[in-house]
């Protein structure tokens, strides 16, 4: 098989990289990624050059981003600026970038194991693949959607491999898997029958221990799916339909008592809440009054004793017109007055604001999200005071995704709030979006309490068990009390210095074993 792989290597890494990527939600078939990349290593390690490492590496990634961001395409569907077909190009243009990052950690890796003991070569590939995903994260903004650890990440109810991740960090975790994935290989090339037996049923075990339902907290929420997509949320014929499903959902039996946070998704709400905008925006609204006139509302579809966090946005006005808006999520009480809000601080390139707008927008490119005016970024990772209703640290849809980027470690919340539009994303990107949620939980030490407009919504405590949720296309409500934070985490204490830390450590180590090697 390896001999036929390496007559046509191209071919076998763009395929080996496409099946890399179903280790990831939905299809969870994590036995084939690591197969995929341990093959796709082994081929290029058979490489003439260093030159030819890197662009073998490029073509896995290549076919691997591109299968892995399908749900890219999806999100161009849902707009009306640009042609939809425009997301099947957009797909495999940015995977061709994203492929640079595994491109470098395979040519890292071959130019440090040529010539020498087999080990050398998958700890140097673990090492250089940390730090180029923490990378790939990082520059440009970042993207960190879809790190190879994803396919570590256990069913609903058990964390799988990831429960390393609180020692570990994301992109350390993917560096590991990748030697994993080497070494298991080797074994099959080997024909070491027993050892590949004894590693593969440790794997399975690990990935589907049990670990229990864990401990109860004691902050009530209701939890609202309202199932409505994005041709309902842009549609203003919609509004006050979709405002009267909210609040169908919200509502509780009138004997019900007792203090609560309502979690609404994000963009699931028109009105403008603050004071002070001009009064054409106001008209334009669910409401069609003033803002008093929409939190009042509001309030009394709550009810006394609870706490509103809602997805809307906020303005930025000069003169008699907005200039720019925020993403956020404003907490609202039960009297309808404005208790606290968060500005979403990472934001999507081409979804919420168009990058060198000067240049693209005349060639007809646009930003996916309606309306014309950029989003502007807030200042970033914030808790929440909300009184006997704990601290709440917020993070708005993507930027659940980057780790180590979602809680102030100066002020640590009890737990995260995660409101979503996840109807953008097609069958693979929810799916995706959770586990992810649920990888920051595991880091963090921390609960994560998702909100979406169309699913999969969910409570998810703080070892990464999912212990409530709602399906892709459900319109209803969870309701429980938020589960307990655990003490923070190595990670949340060092946060990518960690991952970094074992980057430095797997390299070390095949220098290590590279110097011991040598003649």
């Amino acid at each position: 098989m390896l001999s036929r792989a390496l007559q046509h290597p191209r071919i076998a890494l763009l395929g080996l990289g496409a099946l890399a990527a179903l280790g990831f939600p939905p299809y969870h078939l994590w036995p084939l990624a690591l197969a995929a990349l341990g093959g796709a290593a082994i081929l290029i390690r058979f490489s003439p050059t260093v030159r030819s490492a890197f662009f073998r590496g490029w073509l896995f990634g290549l076919a691997h981003f591109t299968v892995t961001n399908l749900w890219i395409a999806t999100a161009f569907t849902h707009q009306d600026e640009m042609p939809a077909i425009i997301g099947w190009f957009a797909v495999p243009l940015l995977a061709a970038y994203l492929a640079l990052y595994p491109a470098i950690a395979f040519a890292v890796a071959y130019r440090m194991a040529r010539g020498r003991a087999s080990l050398v070569y998958p700890l140097a590939l673990g090492g250089a693949w940390i730090v180029t995903e923490w990378l790939r994260a990082t520059l440009f903004t970042g993207y960190a959607w879809g790190p190879f650890s994803l396919a570590m990440l256990g069913p609903f109810d058990r964390p799988g491999l990831a429960a390393l991740l609180p020692f570990t960090g994301t992109y350390a975790l993917s560096g590991l898997a990748a030697v994993l994935a080497v070494l298991l290989v080797e074994q099959v090339l080997k024909r070491e029958w027993v050892r590949l037996g004894l590693a593969s049923l440790l794997l399975v075990v690990a990935m589907y221990l049990p670990v229990g339902r864990g401990a109860e907290g004691t902050v009530a929420y209701t939890l609202v799916q309202p199932n409505l997509d994005q041709d309902t949320l842009n549609d203003p014929r919609q509004y006050e339909p979709s405002f009267l499903t909210l609040a169908a959902l919200t509502a509780r039996p009138s004997d019900a008592t007792g203090d609560r946070i309502i979690l609404w998704p994000e963009g699931v709400l028109p009105d403008y809440l603050r004071e002070g905008y001009p009064q054409r925006y106001y008209a334009a609204t669910t409401a069609g009054r003033d803002p008093a006139y929409a939190r009042n509302r509001i309030a009394r579809v709550i009810g006394e004793g609870s706490l509103l966090l809602t997805g809307t946005m906020d303005l930025e006005i000069e003169g008699e017109s907005a200039v720019a808006a925020y993403n956020v999520v404003t907490v609202i009480d039960d009297g309808g007055d404005l208790v606290d809000g968060y500005r979403k601080a990472h934001l999507v390139p081409y979804g919420e604001y168009l990058p060198f707008r000067d240049i693209l927008e005349p060639i007809g490119l646009s930003r996916l999200v309606a309306g014309t005016i950029d989003f502007l970024p807030g200042p970033g990772p914030q808790t929440i005071d909300l009184g006997t209703h704990g601290r709440a640290g917020i993070q708005i849809c993507y930027e659940i995704i980057f780790s180590g980027q979602v809680v102030d470690g100066a002020d640590r919340p009890d737990y995260i709030v995660n409101p979503s539009i996840d109807g953008w994303f097609g069958p693979s990107g929810p799916p995706q979006h959770m586990a992810q949620a649920r990888m920051r939980a595991l880091e963090e030490g921390l609960p994560v309490v998702r909100s979406t407009t169309t699913g999969i919504s969910g409570v998810i405590d703080a070892r990464g068990v999912v212990r409530q949720h709602l399906g892709i296309g459900e319109r209803a409500k969870l309701e429980g009390t938020v589960p307990p934070a655990l003490p923070p985490t190595l990670f949340a204490r060092l946060g990518n210095w960690l991952a970094l830390i074992w980057a430095l450590v797997l390299l070390g180590a095949s220098l290590l074993v590279k110097r011991r090697s040598a003649p």
